[in-house]
């Protein structure tokens, strides 16, 4: 009886959580509105909840780092891991030639209100901190808890999704279209990893690498 009453607390938990973030995202549609980014910290915050209330042991979170390696030698880890390194530049390649070289100074100024391009060491520490933040968020919490809810694949898609929406940035609607649907498809990669691995650590040290291979490829090759 008590597991049970554990597990619904948490299931609800996972819900008013993963509904806050939905919310939180859904304000992008506001042009005027900046608390979208909020929907991070709130996935954080109830990833560490609903561990604490569900008393998940070390071995089972979806965090962890004193199994890293035991869990990149799992099989298709490290394939999969290394697959943002080069959809990464098969976006920025394909995206430029669509859109007339534009796509790469679409995602600069996306991202550059968070990132600072100018400052080498501050710039590794925000890809590091952003990556390690969006991964226990979306990965972590809303994927991971919510499967035990719901079935894998939909909590992939609807994770993806919402971790798509935030990206939204004002421009031409077909490249906004273009970068969203592409961010989708690398969450969905993501999901995958965590999948693969059940560590969202493994997915954050992807999507680090995706992202500085693909931030390196607009400053040298766009």
């Amino acid at each position: 009886m008590k597991n049970q009453q554990t597990n619904q607390k948490s299931a609800a938990l996972t819900m008013i959580g993963a509904a806050i973030m939905v919310i939180l995202t859904v304000t992008k549609i506001v042009p005027s509105s900046n608390i979208a980014g909020y929907s991070v910290f709130v996935g954080i915050a109830f990833f560490f909840i609903v561990e604490a209330v569900s008393k998940t042991p070390n071995a089972e979170s979806g965090l962890r780092f004193h199994t890293i390696v035991e869990d990149m030698k799992k099989p298709g880890v490290i394939a999969w891991a290394l697959v943002p390194c080069f959809s990464g530049i098969v976006t920025l390649i394909a995206g430029n030639l669509i859109f007339s070289g534009e796509f790469a100074a679409h995602v600069m100024g996306r991202t550059s209100s968070v990132l600072s391009f100018d400052k080498t060491a501050l710039l590794i520490g925000q890809v590091i901190i952003a990556a390690f933040g969006e991964e226990i968020a979306y990965r972590g919490f809303f994927l991971g808890k919510g499967a035990k809810i719901f079935p894998f694949w939909l909590c992939a898609v609807a994770s993806s999704a919402v971790f798509a929406a935030g990206h939204i940035a004002a421009g031409n609607m077909g490249l906004v279209a273009y970068d969203v649907a592409t961010v989708f498809i690398d969450s969905l990669i993501f999901s995958v990893i965590y999948q693969k691995s059940g560590n969202c650590v493994i997915s954050t040290l992807s999507h680090i690498l995706g992202n500085a291979v693909s931030i390196a490829a607009v400053f040298l090759f766009f």
